[in-house]
């Protein structure tokens, strides 16, 4: 069993000038687990063992969250915030190739989304440096009461911030930007598959000399961690990037201290593309959206509907670009798709296009790729489904994979009816060349994020997040920033 301070033996596993330490960071320290235990890291495309890292529960986050409540003691102007904010943007930048390289090594994606992924991250810790000025106090111009009325934005306290594996760095800082600008103490936990970036993170950021407590790493189990994140009366916010199950169970968990939550979740992404839309350039779109990230992606399209007078010409130029698709090894030049995360992810993805051709669907692409024995080399290839509908579970559920599901609708009525028919609100994404139409459909579809000829996704400088079951709270945008702070009014006599 190793101690708390011994250090893990880096002989065999992944090398990198990032990642000198290996560990939790709390109070301003490095630490191993005091259980001693350990997890490891595999890259998902070899199977290689990339690292051990320590595995914490309740102890170790216990006393993040005391270490940040004590860093709220001093007060950080905003001045020094904005520095942080700006210098952590300047690092990401300088350290791009190496952080890429962490990110596809562990998670699996083409090196060219790591690289992107980086620069996406780095725009939210810029953006917030600049936005800062959004929490000096103001005054009211009232003398209502006889008072004068003073409003302030105060950080809302220890934070805790989860995230997801689909994109190691990015999802945390769009949580971590806005909780440090605002003055927060940080408990932040990432992935247990991917927890690599986010320690060669807190090496790059240690340089900083952020005050001690400030900012903690905890490694460990999402539950556990979790759990206690939501039963520590300190801890007044919680940020999450997950499943709708865990959101709910992050819901059920903190009710009795009344905390904040800003969750987004699940997604069940409608892709309408009407009879009048620049079928060439949508399907262009489309790629680019379904298969970022081996199709792993909260905002990517599940369910595409084609208007039935051009399903067949708007195929004709979706297949040619399917069938260029290279999938394999993420650190390969050339490869477009990485594997799927693991063998969970692998089985959802095949059971789904199983239950769509037993239910009438017709496979245009794609084959039946081997069952992997691994929890790595789950590699599943483009697939294009037709004939979907919502009998089929990859209608009704994120299939999380490399599969396009297309369906066909008639009128404006309908295609709305049938996108808004799911518990999930996160993105959805309209084509027409009829702004007016666009626009007016984009209004009644039930979607925090919805693109109008264009399949992007957020931005640092815009609010994202998702209605029903995808969660509330937006992240982005000065609506992020002030998912962190509590406001309070002083009126003066």
């Amino acid at each position: 069993m190793k101690s708390e301070n011994q250090q893990i033996s880096q002989e065999t596993y992944i090398q990198s000038p990032l990642l000198n330490n290996i560990g939790g960071y709390i109070a301003g320290q490095w630490t191993q687990s005091v259980s001693g235990n350990t997890r490891t890291v595999i890259n998902p495309a070899t199977g290689a063992l990339l690292a051990e890292v320590p595995h914490m529960s309740t102890e170790e986050t216990t006393l993040a969250i005391e270490s940040g409540r004590q860093a709220l003691t001093v007060e950080i102007d905003l001045q020094q915030r904005k520095y942080w904010l700006q210098a952590i943007h300047d690092k990401l930048l300088e350290n791009k190739e190496e952080l890429g390289r962490i990110i596809t090594l562990e998670q699996g994606k083409p090196l060219k989304e790591s690289l992107e992924e980086i620069e996406y991250s780095a725009g939210f810790f810029g953006f917030y440096a600049d936005a800062l000025h959004a929490l000096v106090p103001h005054e009211l111009d009232t003398n209502s009461r006889g008072c004068r009325w003073r409003v302030y934005l105060r950080p809302a306290g220890v934070v805790g911030l989860l995230s997801t594996w689909n994109f190691p760095i990015a999802m945390l800082s769009k949580k971590l930007a806005p909780a440090l600008g605002a003055g927060c103490s940080i408990v932040a936990k990432p992935a247990s598959v991917t927890p690599l970036t986010m320690i060669a993170f807190w090496n790059l950021i240690e340089e900083l000399k952020i005050p001690s407590g400030k900012i903690n790493l905890v490694l460990g189990s999402g539950s556990e961690v979790g759990k206690i994140l939501c039963e520590h009366p300190e801890v007044r916010v919680i940020s999450c990037t997950g499943s709708t199950e865990t959101g709910q169970a992050l819901l059920r968990n903190s009710a009795e201290h009344i905390k904040r939550l800003s969750l987004e979740l699940g997604g069940n992404a409608p892709f309408i593309i009407f009879d009048d839309a620049d079928l060439e350039a949508t399907a262009k779109c489309l790629m680019v959206n379904k298969f970022r990230c081996a199709g792993q992606t909260c905002v990517c399209t599940n369910r595409v509907f084609v208007h039935k007078s051009v399903e067949d010409e708007f195929l004709g130029h979706l297949i040619p670009l399917m069938k260029t698709l290279k999938v394999g090894n993420g650190m390969k030049p050339g490869t477009n798709i990485g594997p799927l995360i693991n063998k969970d992810g692998f089985l959802k993805v095949r059971d789904h296009v199983t239950d769509a051709l037993a239910k009438g669907g017709e496979r245009l692409l794609g084959d039946d790729p081997p069952e992997p024995q691994e929890d790595w080399g789950c590699f599943y290839p483009p697939t294009l489904i037709k004939n979907a509908n919502e009998s089929m579970c990859l209608f009704q559920e994120e299939t999380f994979g490399p599969v396009v599901a297309i369906t066909t609708f008639d009128t404006e009525a309908e295609v709305i009816r049938r996108a808004n028919d799911t518990k999930y609100g996160l993105a959805a994404y309209v084509f027409s060349q009829d702004k007016d139409r666009g626009l007016s459909i984009c209004s009644m579809l039930k979607f925090g994020h919805v693109g109008l000829n264009t399949a992007t996704g957020p931005t640092p400088e815009a609010p994202f997040g998702g209605m029903k079951q995808s969660g509330f709270g937006r992240e982005g945008g000065s609506e992020g920033l002030m998912e962190f702070v509590e406001t309070q009014v002083i009126p003066e006599g």
